[in-house]
């Protein structure tokens, strides 16, 4: 039999090399699966077979003890499930600890977003150097479809078809999807990918076919991404705080309000639950409530003393 830190370093070579998760992600499972290996060092646990539900649920505990919150402790209960279930399936385990257990109920919070006018604010601005397009070809394409910051920094030149005016993205779970692009980003796309063969950077530093690259030449990070547009955000005159998200989330948003149809931004996106999408019809009442006080004639009521 496996000891327990085997069968944990298994299941994360699982994660990595089978299901070919982000690293982020397998970083999140790592950490969380860190705090069950120490958990059963103190109470003399070998092996996930040796775990009972009281177990977990002690520790559950111990995380909301220490200030964690409910989101947190959903998402580390969920990494318990993932991995006894995988060791149901590898070894002799009667049933998952994990799935008898509940963690605390916690507030979702709704997505910030940017209006439509505020969206135009951010992107209305002309290039002055090769920053500029690239960070227009960015900043349109973000909104334009949707993407998740991975997803755009793993973008490489042949992601983008020009005849179509469509990109292919490698999203969660190293799952392909083909993604319209608006005409503004197509442009933007268009115009970066004209600069991007003309740039004074040593050709043996560049990374052949990526989309987007730094000025040494390689790939964009994700980091370099969130600076931009905070720069942008700032010289534009917008919120601070703007991430890359707020702009995938404003696509939904608008697409949402638009048409209407929850299983198109779905598909759009790339949630695999429709139930994660749903938050997104959260934000399309709140507008149409915003809609309604400002335009019914009975919606605003006037403030009226109480009768003494």
């Amino acid at each position: 039999m496996s000891t327990l830190s085997e069968q944990i370093n298994h299941f994360l070579n699982h994660i990595r090399n089978e299901r070919g998760l982000a690293d982020n992600t397998i970083e999140s499972y790592q950490h969380d699966l860190k705090i069950l290996l120490g958990y059963a060092e103190d109470i003399n646990l070998n092996q996930a077979q040796d775990f009972t539900a009281n177990h977990i649920r002690q520790l559950i505990g111990q995380s909301h003890r220490k200030g964690m919150s409910g989101r947190s402790q959903q998402r580390r209960l969920s990494t318990f499930r993932t991995f006894f279930n995988f060791i149901a399936r590898e070894e002799v385990l009667s049933q998952n600890p994990a799935q008898l257990v509940t963690a605390p109920k916690h507030a979702r919070k709704l997505p910030r977003t940017l209006d439509t006018d505020q969206v135009s604010q951010l992107l209305n601005f002309v290039p002055e150097d090769w920053h500029g397009y690239r960070d227009k070809a960015i900043l349109e394409l973000l909104y334009s479809s949707g993407l998740r910051l991975s997803e755009l920094t793993k973008a490489d030149c042949d992601s983008i078809s020009l005849s179509e005016e469509t990109i292919r993205v490698t999203g969660k779970g190293n799952k392909q999807r083909i993604i319209p692009v608006g005409s503004l980003a197509m442009q933007a796309l268009r115009d970066w990918m004209l600069v991007r063969k003309n740039l004074p950077v040593k050709r043996k530093q560049v990374h052949a076919n990526a989309l987007f690259i730094s000025q040494a030449g390689s790939r964009i990070s994700p980091s370099s991404i969130q600076a931009r547009l905070r720069y942008w955000a700032k010289k534009q005159h917008l919120v601070n705080n703007l991430h890359p998200h707020m702009l995938r989330h404003s696509f939904a948003s608008h697409v949402l309000e638009s048409s209407g149809d929850l299983r198109a931004v779905q598909e759009l996106l790339g949630h695999a639950d429709i139930s994660t999408t749903q938050i997104y019809t959260h934000l399309d009442f709140q507008h149409l409530a915003a809609v309604y006080d400002k335009t019914h004639p009975r919606a605003q009521r006037k403030k009226t003393s109480e009768p003494t």
